[in-house]
């Protein structure tokens, strides 16, 4: 670099001031002199430059979990199970007996298992015997024979394996073994209710006057609840029956003040209160509407309204999300029985449990349509793969999350940002691969860039299993088939799940969560004090 400076063209005595222009060259020869000290002192903070467009900065987030206390303790049977009655107006029912959905099913145990859904307020049972259908013999009608011995003799099998318990909804609970209901009570019961509920149904009650052309308010609900209640106690096979209810809709204006009405006055009565969640309508068209934020946490808002009625009447009363599907209208082939729905469905799991819900149930676990979890040729879809991994990874207490890099104001427990979201439990204690006291985190990204998550505090350091669940094949996130850690997941036969192998991540690496995928990753060896005791 070259200064350049007029000098006078008479030289000034040594006793003389030095040139004026003397002064700023020292001054710049001092702060080129301070750059370069600070450069080899190791001061690297960035000069102001104009930011490229398009450019995201990369930031690492820290992660940490509270260890000490669980903020929630969930159901240990969280993730349960729902078939549709249309396996019986379909004649689908003899597929229950099938090796390979039971195999299916003892995967995703321990589990209620309920019967219903709107087609119950159209199902018939009859005692008359169909010839063309029945297997022979005395007994019941084929349908009812077969809702018996298939469904109940499943489910007892299924119990002895810590399997599915049949949950007593008032859906199913009348006509479970109808030999049984020619009892006196039963019979009462029937026809006092019959003028008011077809068939005993009680599902969804807010959409009666559009099924039925009949409505009834919460009120009038809860005084039913209450004599259904009392009329079962003195009957040995129901008198320890749970009662769940009122197992309503979207929780709109309406419908709140139908919940209102009914645990004003029934509140104590079930056992645990009810309602059903839909995402989308069926006119969703694009893969894209499955990782919209602003869907997925419609579910919290549906949370609040919820808890908000039943604290005010029965604070602390256990809340069931009594049936949850993607879409509406039966599903959307190639979209709601695909990777890209899994996202809603395990933010659906973990946002329940972090705001207290006790059990979720899923409709369906094998049905008609595209909202199920196994398909009509018996082929597990990817939601099923999820509630496998679920199942075997996550237990039923809930820990606080921290987190720190891309929020402005971190705030335990919350996720950061929406696109990428941490939920963290103990590790399931039914899992002898990791001892007491490990964590489980799930990890959903929906950024279209990786995400680097370095663990810090009681975290640090830890060995991490990871288990990256991603779509398998060329549709992408609208694939029928998932990949966990690059491998393919497929039933070795029909008695055999997969073994789900993790991949060792080395203590301090980094964790590296790729783009528009959902991961579960064990921290080993934690020993925290929340997960150590049941």
């Amino acid at each position: 670099m070259r200064v350049l400076c007029a000098f006078p063209e008479a030289m000034p005595s040594c006793n003389s001031r030095p040139p004026a222009c003397l002064a700023p060259v020292a001054l710049f020869l001092a702060l080129l002199l301070h750059l370069s000290l600070s450069s080899q002192a190791g001061d690297r903070r960035p000069l102001p430059v104009d930011r490229v467009p398009g450019l995201k900065e990369k930031t690492l987030i820290l992660l940490d979990v509270s260890t000490k206390n669980p903020v929630r303790t969930v159901n240990e049977n969280f993730l349960s199970l729902q078939l549709d009655p249309s396996i019986i107006h379909d004649g689908w029912l003899d597929f229950l007996s099938s090796k390979r959905l039971v195999t299916l099913a003892r995967g995703l145990s321990p589990a209620f298992l309920r019967f219903g859904g709107k087609r119950t307020d159209f199902l018939q049972f009859q005692n008359l015997r169909n010839p063309a259908k029945s297997r022979g013999g005395p007994g019941p009608d084929y349908y009812l024979k077969n809702y018996e011995d298939d469904i109940v003799r499943s489910d007892v099998a299924l119990d002895k394996q810590k399997g599915c318990k049949i949950a007593q909804h008032p859906d199913v609970m009348l006509e479970l073994q109808r030999e049984k209901a020619a009892q006196m009570h039963l019979v009462l019961l029937k026809e006092q209710f019959s003028n008011t509920y077809s068939n005993l149904i009680l599902t969804e009650p807010n959409n009666y006057r559009t099924m039925h052309g009949r409505a009834v308010n919460g009120s009038q609900l809860g005084k039913d609840y209450i004599q259904l209640k009392s009329l079962l106690q003195p009957i040995r096979i129901y008198s320890r029956a749970s009662l769940y209810g009122p197992n309503i809709g979207r929780p709109r204006k309406n419908v709140i003040a139908l919940l209102d009405g009914f645990m004003k006055v029934a509140g104590s009565t079930v056992d645990a209160v009810t309602w059903q969640h839909c995402y989308i309508d069926g006119r969703v068209v694009k893969v894209m509407d499955f990782l919209k934020t602003r869907l997925l946490d419609t579910l919290s808002d549906q949370i609040r309204k919820i808890q908000k009625v039943v604290n005010t009447y029965t604070p602390g009363k256990k809340i069931w999300l009594e049936g949850v599907v993607t879409t509406s209208a039966g599903g959307t082939n190639n979209l709601s029985d695909s990777y890209a729905a899994g996202f809603l469905w395990l933010n659906t799991l973990g946002m329940l449990a972090n705001q207290g819900i006790d059990v979720v149930i899923r409709h369906s676990f094998f049905d008609h349509g595209f909202n199920h979890l196994v398909d009509q040729n018996f082929n597990p879809l990817p939601d099923y793969w999820l509630s496998l991994l679920y199942k075997r990874l996550i237990g039923p207490k809930v820990l606080a999350v921290h987190v720190a890099g891309l929020q402005r104001k971190p705030r335990p427990g919350r996720v950061i940002r929406d696109k990428l979201r941490i939920y963290a439990h103990c590790t399931s204690h039914h899992n002898h691969n990791y001892v007491r006291g490990s964590i489980t985190l799930f990890i959903i990204n929906l950024h279209r860039s990786r995400k680097k998550i370095k663990l810090a505090g009681t975290l640090r350091d830890k060995l991490v299993h990871q288990y990256l669940l991603q779509p398998h094949g060329q549709e992408g996130l609208k694939s029928k088939s998932v990949q966990l850690n690059g491998q393919p997941l497929v039933m070795v036969d029909d008695g055999t799940l997969p073994e789900l192998k993790p991949r060792p991540l080395r203590a301090g690496r980094t964790l590296v969560i790729p783009p528009v995928t959902m991961g579960f990753y064990v921290v080993k060896n934690v020993n925290a004090l929340a997960c150590r005791y049941r």
